[in-house]
């Protein structure tokens, strides 16, 4: 796959009409969005259900864990 340069894409950017310009903005802000919102995941649950490891497989743990979350 080719790596785009820099310029090659601000080249193409201001090839366009202004109109479509304000998409790119709002595409690119977007996808910046996106992947700041990925980066700041916690896994702050890791390990909340180690107590049942020995009495479940892990399938059946997911299972149990969706039933718990939707059945309190």
């Amino acid at each position: 796959m080719k790596t785009i340069k820099d310029q090659e894409l601000i080249s193409l950017i201001e090839s366009l009409p202004d109109s479509m310009k304000k998409e790119v903005k709002d595409f690119v802000e977007y996808l910046l969005y996106k992947s700041r919102k990925k980066q700041n995941l916690k896994l702050s649950w890791k390990g909340g259900l180690s107590e049942y490891k020995d009495r479940f497989t892990s399938l059946e743990l997911e299972k149990k864990a969706l039933e718990w979350r939707i059945h309190p």
